[in-house]
């Protein structure tokens, strides 16, 4: 394909490919800017490519590798597979690049992990560190007498005080010539500082190329914006995911990377709502101050959501998402209310790190549909097992009644009711936590009365909740619904996106961002908060292809209307009709 060929958004990322292979060629470190929808992975395989067609043979032959370092698992196999598992690349999440270049180091790790702070009550209980090896695997800190277990930040610090001592930089560049890192955004602040001091300034170590975007950090210990005279900065100015009009709206919110577009005449939609004019007493205090009551900004959005389906949108869950802040919203628009209440400021349930949620949802429900479905073979695949051998009418029976009772427990019963029968059932291998945490909850008779429920406490709140509700909310986690956070969608793209801009969490309040946004500077103090707005704001409003709905049920000044019209113009903003 010619250049005369190609759309806009390809010939501008041709032109950052060509800048890109400049520095590489050039052993220049660089960092490249990707907005949303740029294409940034791509340019990240690319430069892997075209390292391993130019230099692949020489790295092998030096026993070298390029270090690729991926802020998720999930990440690095994706890389894996996109370059066919070459050997001379060495993809891995940061803790695990970390740990392999300083687990040979065991003399120093014994010596530096008793200056920790966070280890200072655990060597009282444990007495000084001997010879013990130090390993790191699971993540969680601990020591006996074989073994020193590393935490996860335990790892980053040992790597980042490493950094400083010239000998294990060239060590470094010996083993990685070439050090990318992914979603650079997202990597730990004293880390990268660490490589600008020590790797940058000095000269000394591998060629560092950084690949993310400052505007697309959402999480809390992400360092953000990188910037460094060493660095050559690339800014890739295109977007192969949205519609013009949404991009356009984007180009207007950060007009310093303006994006091109894929298709020039594709057609899409940019819709914006406010609830203004709804005459009632809104909600007060810090978390929800001006947000609509619950049960009115449903209302509000099962009409949204009518008016929209009616105009063509499907709320399937892999063609549309509705975007909120917080679980507790969800939890409310999806049926699991009082499940997540057992778990307050905390989405461990969420993340299955419950150990009961996660047998529930990744054992019990699968085979149970699985069973209903009359596949038995996959049922026991669940269980954990082969299909056992039915030599009699009446094993068969006992499995079928079991399973019987166990789907109508589901439906009507409370989680506890499902439990027992799982539990005295035999046909469950139940989880060595699930069953210790039973065994607790069973010498405890009483409720225990305290500030803050514990393990045993919640557990006992659970039980008493009803069983649906965690059907309902193993489909959210399991992304059969349309529904998800905001903070859940990154790096992910949808036909169309819904997004509710509420309130609910005192890190964010987006009436104050688009004041903020529409004045000449933010507030003295406020840099922060402003970010964090502005970089959830922007994530969410570029997941869609297609069609984007912005619902504000919080109640927005004229200040912040205005900055929505200079955003995505005034013939979109609608007040929304409620109850």
């Amino acid at each position: 394909m010619s250049e005369t060929d190609k759309n806009p958004a390809e010939l501008a990322a041709l032109e950052t490919w060509e800048r890109l292979r400049d520095c590489l060629d050039h052993r220049q470190s660089f960092l490249l800017e990707a907005g949303a929808g740029a294409g940034k992975t791509y340019s990240l395989i690319q430069a892997l490519r075209y390292v391993l067609d130019k230099d692949g043979a020489t790295l092998l032959r030096n026993h070298q590798k390029v270090g690729c370092i991926t802020y998720t698992n999930v990440a690095t196999k994706e890389i894996e597979a996109r370059t066919d598992r070459h050997p001379a690349i060495y993809s891995s999440t940061i803790h695990a690049f970390c740990w392999s270049l300083i687990k040979d180091y065991q003399p120093l790790l014994r010596r530096e992990v008793p200056n920790f702070p966070s280890w200072a009550e655990r060597l009282q209980e444990s007495g000084p560190i001997g010879g013990q090896a130090v390993e790191y695997s699971l993540g969680y800190p601990k020591v006996d007498q074989d073994t020193v277990s590393l935490g996860h930040n335990d790892v980053l610090v040992l790597a980042t005080k490493m950094l400083a001592n010239a000998k294990f930089r060239r060590v470094l560049a010996s083993r990685f010539p070439l050090v990318f890192i992914d979603e650079y955004q997202d990597t730990d602040k004293e880390f990268v500082d660490a490589l600008k001091t020590h790797v940058l300034d000095s000269n000394e170590g591998p060629l560092i190329g950084f690949f993310g975007d400052h505007w697309q950090k959402i999480y809390g210990s992400g360092c953000g914006k990188i910037e460094h005279p060493k660095l050559k900065l690339i800014g890739k100015e295109a977007n192969f995911r949205s519609v013009p009009v949404i991009v356009s709206c984007l180009n207007r919110m950060r007009p310093e990377l303006p994006q091109h577009v894929k298709d020039p005449h594709a057609v899409g939609s940019v819709s914006v709502f406010h609830t203004n004019d709804w005459i009632g007493t809104r909600r007060a205090g810090g978390h929800w101050g001006d947000d609509l009551p619950a049960a009115v900004a449903h209302t509000y959005l099962q009409g949204l959501r009518a008016k929209l389906e009616a105009e063509g949108w499907v709320f399937s869950p892999g063609t549309s998402k509705i975007l909120m802040l917080t679980h507790n919203i969800l939890a409310a628009e999806q049926g699991y209310q009082e499940l997540a209440a057992v778990f307050p400021r905390n989405d461990s349930f969420i993340k299955k790190e419950d150990p009961h949620i996660a047998f529930l949802v990744d054992t019990v429900e699968p085979a149970c549909s699985a069973f209903e479905r009359n596949q038995f073979g996959e049922m026991f695949a669940h269980l954990g097992g082969r299909l056992p051998a039915m030599r009699s009418h009446a094993n068969k029976a006992k499995w079928f009644n079991h399973m019987t009772t166990l789907i109508e427990s589901r439906q009507s019963q409370a989680i506890g009711v499902v439990m027992d029968h799982l539990r005295h059932g035999n046909r469950f291998a139940i989880p060595e936590a699930v069953e210790r945490k039973e065994r607790e909850l069973e010498q405890r008779p009483e409720p225990l009365v305290a500030e803050e429920p514990d393990a045993v406490e919640r557990l006992r709140n659970l039980r008493a909740i009803p069983y649906t509700q965690l059907r309902a909310l193993a489909k959210f986690i399991e992304e059969q619904t349309p529904f998800s956070t905001k903070h859940g969608v990154k790096g992910v793209e949808f036909e169309n996106v819904l997004v509710v801009f509420g309130r609910g969490w005192n890190q964010y309040n987006f009436n104050q961002f688009l004041e903020w946004a529409g004045a000449a500077q933010v507030p003295n103090g406020k840099a922060d908060s402003y970010e964090r707005n502005r970089n959830l704001f922007y994530v969410a409003c570029s997941r869609p292809k297609k069609r984007l709905a912005l619902l504000f049920t919080q109640k927005l000044s004229g200040n912040a209307l205005n900055t929505l019209a200079k955003l995505f113009g005034s013939e979109v903003i609608h007040s929304l009709q409620g109850p």
